[in-house]
């Protein structure tokens, strides 16, 4: 995509009300960008909101999400960038994981998502420029224990992006995977974390983890406004890898990924063939 020089460019971002998202749409407008904000943003005094579209809009609702799209074009012209980056944290073993919370999980992160990308793809598509921006995590490369839901709507969302990018890249649309690691916001506040409702002494290192996890909010490493920076000079040169790695916490995390995936496939290697045909003589 050729980032439009002549005009503000058109952004319609999801999860705006607080953290990543929220910085990314007051920096916008005062780039003097046009955005659509699928979710209350409080920007505070002083941000100029002439060109701020904002939406109450379930994601998990096709038709919301398609009519939230609709009003962008109409509103401002045309769309220029999708933002997806709505979510939030799930802290539970596997087996404490109710049914309820696996769909609320998924219904955001994988079903909001593909919404937003079928109501999006067709304006992209015919006008043959556009960007995606994915916020995933370095929990979409990599999991932890207690993360299990968190990380199963994450790698959801990588596989579905390097599937997206090869299928649009013809219609010179762009995709980037942004894969944050632990960022100064309020994910780790009991307002946004969510914990299940019953809980088993059998996993006592979760509940640790949980209560260390709690304890470091305030104290993350990430800069979300450095972050969004960063995100938005991604989008304007066109310039970079389909994954953004967010801090060096995320980098060291997805390092440790790499080098444990090429230990296993070089453990498998000799018997990965076993399981072949013969070679035809």
């Amino acid at each position: 995509m050729a980032y439009p020089t002549d005009r503000p460019a058109i952004w319609f971002v999801t999860g705006t009300s607080r953290g990543l998202g929220l910085d990314l749409v007051r920096q916008l407008l005062e780039r003097g960008e046009a955005v659509t904000a699928t979710t209350p943003a409080a920007l505070g005094d002083g941000v100029d909101t002439s060109r701020l579209l904002p939406l109450t809009v379930d994601l998990r609702d096709e038709e919301q999400v398609a009519a939230a799209v609709r009003k962008t074009t109409e509103r401002f012209g045309g769309l220029d960038v999708v933002v997806n980056n709505a979510g939030y944290g799930y802290l539970a073993a596997v087996e404490e994981t109710g049914d309820r919370d696996v769909r609320d999980m998924l219904d955001v992160q994988v079903v909001g998502v593909w919404n937003v990308l079928r109501a999006a793809l067709p304006v992209l598509r015919a006008q043959r420029s556009g960007h995606i921006v994915n916020v995933s995590s370095v929990l979409g490369m990599t999991a932890l224990p207690g993360w299990a839901l968190y990380c199963a709507g994450k790698f959801a969302l990588e596989g579905l992006s390097e599937a997206l990018a090869a299928e649009v890249a013809d219609f010179g649309v762009d995709v980037t995977i942004v894969e944050p690691g632990y960022f100064r916001t309020d994910f780790l506040t009991r307002d946004s974390l969510s914990l299940p409702e019953n809980t088993t002494a059998h996993y006592p290192a979760i509940r640790e983890m949980v209560a260390q996890h709690l304890e470091l909010q305030g104290k993350q490493l990430g800069d979300p406004v450095k972050g969004a920076a960063a995100v938005i000079e991604r989008v304007v040169t066109g310039e970079g890898p389909l994954r953004q790695v967010l801090g060096s916490d995320s980098h060291a995390y997805a390092t440790a990924k790499v080098r444990a995936l090429r230990d296993n496939l070089d453990a498998v290697a000799t018997t990965a063939p076993a399981t072949d045909h013969p070679a035809a003589v």
